[in-house]
């Protein structure tokens, strides 16, 4: 019997781990036991660390096992690239089912375009200097919550429905109630053909070449390479070498020179493959031989990177440049009340999100407050709002609305980029507030009664008059008790675009600070009202009947 390599274990129960948590990102918020984060695998993304530290000029606490996952790195090498990425273990599942078959001849060893991914770390890098974050372009773990997040989980969804709606027949027949009243919500998300592209061209450079993105353009790759140019614990080969090349054509990583004795420690992600394969046993990893080697791999220089000066400044212009540009588009303008914060008018932000110059550096576009919202109202942004904040979250009320007592978005954010608000202070971080389009308003414009986004509205914001020129009630907005939910919008029965819709105008957005106490202090009076309170409107004076339906006054 074939014996399973360590490594292969450790992936799957990795991998396992990551789906896990990733399904258990969802309203109501569940962890396991001990408490493990929903988002702890995005905590250990060493780009997701330095750009948005980089971008957000402060030290993010939540990512603190990073700066450990990089004093391992120096001590054992690029053990996270080989066991406990996600991304790196769908690549090898791709490179298994995908990968043309390896020719048997020995290979010369060659640097190739493995210094493309330092180039694009220092675009990053770059561009989060000007306080725009172009992670969510390479991070690893990003773009696989995304992936599976985004695209996997509603296409199982899906087939789950799918499933229920073909077998209820037969349940009916058979008077299986629990399967004949089963029904499961399938999320929707646009651009999905985004991510779905770009994971999808990540696994077909297989046939390239065995993890093509790990050696050549992961940005993180080459962060973790940084801190392993040579490992106290590494790579050696011992005297009993046969030199048949074997470690040389297997070698998913293309680590091991033309003389197989040496490695570039640098591109081994110790998976201890060539360990399990040599035929003379002279392969192993273990401690430097002696305190000078331990010593010279401090003063060892990479000698395989093939940019040049020129390559690595323009890189990182590059990368500024393209922030500059983004932050200058024609969508975007200044806030008047916030000297330099860049807002876009259509933009609605989850509730508690930063201000927007500081959610946009922080903000990774990871998926995982869009997978965890349990109305599907959080999506995607696309171009229409410029470079600058393409894919961040946004709330979408025709999608459907922001549950009040839903905190979920915040506690799944690994950045802080949406602070994690107890159900009190969510219920009072107003996004926006709602107006009234009157000439697509039926009781408005058609004369017709309608009560449905007085009815719906959590936070009885909503309240009818009579008017002498109306004949039915027509409704108003009182945006001291607007929080912007949408529930308003998302009930609203016109067709196309609703008759009232929400707007960022006066949204509530905190860097520090109580929401209860701000919405307090300028004069918000944000709470659920659990029975029909009625708004008096305290410039009409007049009294008995109002000719509304029972249950409402003006």
């Amino acid at each position: 019997m074939k014996k399973i390599p360590l490594q292969r274990i450790l992936q799957t129960v990795t991998l396992g781990l990551f789906l896990f948590l990733l399904w258990l990102a969802a309203f109501p918020l569940l962890t396991p036991y001990p408490p493990i984060p929903a988002d702890m695998f995005l905590r250990t993304d060493p780009l997701i660390f330095t750009g948005t530290c980089l971008g957000s000029r402060a030290f993010i606490a939540s990512l603190w096992i990073v700066p450990l996952l990089f004093l391992l790195t120096m001590c054992i090498g690029r053990f996270y690239c080989s066991t406990f990425c996600p991304m790196g273990t769908s690549i090898d599942l791709a490179d298994r089912m995908i990968a043309p078959p390896r020719k048997k001849e020995k290979k010369a060893f060659h640097a190739g375009p493995k210094h493309y991914k330092y180039l694009f770390l220092l675009l990053i890098l770059g561009a989060a200097l000007s306080g725009l974050s172009f992670v969510f372009l390479g991070s690893p773990l990003s773009l696989a919550t995304r992936f599976y997040g985004l695209i996997m989980y509603p296409l199982l969804c899906l087939i789950a429905k799918s499933g229920l709606e073909f077998v209820r027949p037969l349940a009916n027949e058979l008077n299986i109630t629990s399967l004949v009243y089963a029904d499961t919500e399938v999320p929707r998300f646009a651009l999905q053909w985004v991510t779905a592209l770009t994971v999808l061209g990540i696994f077909a450079c297989a046939r390239i070449s065995p993890r093509f993105w790990c050696r050549n353009l992961c940005p993180a790759a080459a962060l973790f390479a940084l801190f392993s140019f040579r490992p106290l614990i590494r790579r050696q080969v011992s005297e009993d070498c046969i030199h048949c090349g074997k470690c040389q054509r297997e070698c998913p990583m293309n680590a091991i020179r033309d003389n197989p004795l040496t490695t570039d420690h640098r591109e081994c992600i110790a998976c201890q493959h060539c360990v399990a394969l040599c035929p003379a046993e002279a392969i192993r990893f273990s401690s430097a031989a002696s305190v000078y080697d331990a010593l010279d791999a401090l003063q060892h220089i990479p000698s395989d990177f093939s940019a040049d000066r020129r390559q690595v400044l323009g890189a990182a212009a590059s990368g500024m440049g393209m922030a500059l540009l983004s932050k200058s588009s024609l969508p975007f303008r200044q806030n008047d009340i916030v000297p330099g914060e860049m807002l876009h008018p259509a933009l609605i932000r989850p509730p508690g999100a930063l201000p927007e110059n500081d959610f946009l550096s922080r903000c990774v576009r990871c998926g995982e407050c869009m997978k965890a919202c349990p109305t599907n109202t959080l999506q995607p942004v696309g171009l229409t709002c410029g470079l600058y904040a393409f894919f961040s979250p946004s709330v979408s009320p025709r999608r459907g609305p922001c549950e009040p007592m839903c905190n979920a978005c915040g506690q799944v954010c690994p950045t802080g980029a949406i602070a994690p608000l107890s159900p009190e202070e969510k219920i009072r971080a107003k996004i926006g507030t709602a107006h009234i389009l009157r000439h697509k308003c039926l009781a408005w414009e058609m004369d017709r009664k309608c009560l449905v986004c007085d009815e719906v509205c959590p936070y009885n914001a909503i309240y009818l008059k009579n008017l002498p020129e109306s004949k039915v009630p027509v409704p108003f907005v009182n945006e001291n008790r607007c929080a912007g939910c949408g529930f308003c919008e998302y009930h609203c029965p016109v067709q196309a675009r609703a008759a009232i819709i929400v707007e960022p105008m006066e949204a509530l957005r905190l860097k520090k600070g109580s929401y209860i106490e701000k919405s307090r202090d300028i004069g918000l009076d944000l709470r659920i009202r659990k029975g029909k309170q009625s708004y008096q409107d305290t410039d009409s004076k007049e009294t008995g009947d109002s000719g509304l339906p029972p249950g409402f006054t003006e």
